[in-house]
């Protein structure tokens, strides 16, 4: 039965058999299809949302809007600070509950309703860095060290164009272990990430977990912490069924939550332009960043 046919509200109306076994139909019909789900959507940041030069991916901050409308919970999950994500969040006009940062050792909650844009540090991890950063100075002396505090503050050695320095210090050395520490980073210019996969498979990082960037970047987290022990976190507090998670990613520091999110029946995508270890890990690949790979994933659901 059309709108048009039915009866006014309060209205009585017989119908024939026929009539009355299509409406019944129609209700039975109605009542099985599935509402549509909420989903936990996990964005990396850089090389995933961002392009190289800070500009956003194609597409990316509408496509996000209209995930937001669909009733989605879209966060990011990034091994940035939080220094260097909270733009990002407001770039894309994105106030999630909870963000993931420094590659799961950090977690934002929200401290308003629903639009604010405040931030507390609701979970963070912390170790003692001395022996980890003690071995890789041997090795690499000439590199520059960062490390972020447990409330935020980050220490450096030196500076460098691509850290945001807002609340950091540049420090001597030896001051970078004077507390426990969320996160290290190490750069060296003068090699590859291939020359840091070699030289972590040689000395070993065994009471801590790394991640290698595009460059030579080494990014160092607590023992057993990486992105995807963050976002379980965050899916328990949320009350989202695992299989209803979406992670996207391009780095060596997504395979945790590629892995995380498959083994419980969730999405694990990878963008196009990722190396083969990580797009091997992912249940699905898109397009690179620069073609709008998570637009077309945002656009899909």
């Amino acid at each position: 039965m059309s709108p048009e046919d039915a009866p006014a509200t309060g209205e009585l109306r017989a119908v024939s058999a026929d009539e009355a076994a299509d409406v019944v139909e129609e209700i039975a019909t109605d009542a099985a299809e599935s509402p549509r789900e909420r989903l936990l959507i996990a964005l990396d940041v850089d090389g995933t949302i961002l392009l190289e030069d800070e500009t956003y991916s194609p597409g990316v901050i509408d496509a996000v809007a209209d995930a937001q409308r669909a009733g989605h919970e879209v966060m990011l999950a990034t091994g940035r600070s939080w220094e260097g994500t909270r733009h990002v969040l407001e770039g894309l006009a994105l106030t999630p509950e909870y963000v993931v940062c420094s590659n799961g050792a950090v977690i934002l909650r929200r401290t308003g309703p629903a639009g604010s844009t405040a931030y507390e540090r609701f979970h963070t991890e912390e170790f003692d860095a001395t022996e980890v950063l003690t071995l890789l100075r041997d090795h690499l002396p000439t590199a520059r060290y960062m490390v972020e505090l447990p409330d935020g503050r980050r220490l450096y050695t030196d500076r460098m164009d691509e850290w945001n320095v807002s609340r950091a210090d540049r420090v001597p050395f030896e001051e970078l272990s004077a507390h426990p520490v969320s996160r290290v980073v190490v750069v060296s210019e003068k090699g590859t990430d291939q020359d840091f996969l070699d030289l972590v498979s040689r000395i070993g990082l065994n009471e801590v977990s790394y991640a290698v960037g595009w460059s030579a970047w080494l990014d160092i987290a607590p023992q057993g912490v990486d992105k995807a022990t963050g976002l379980e976190m965050v899916r328990r507090w949320l009350g989202v069924a695992p299989s209803n998670v979406v992670v996207i990613g391009d780095g060596r520091n997504d395979i945790g939550m590629f892995r995380w999110a498959r083994a419980h029946g969730g999405r694990a995508i990878a963008m196009g332009q990722g190396p083969d270890e990580v797009t091997s890990e992912a249940s699905e690949l898109t397009a690179s960043v620069t073609e709008g790979g998570v637009t077309a994933v945002l656009k899909a659901l």
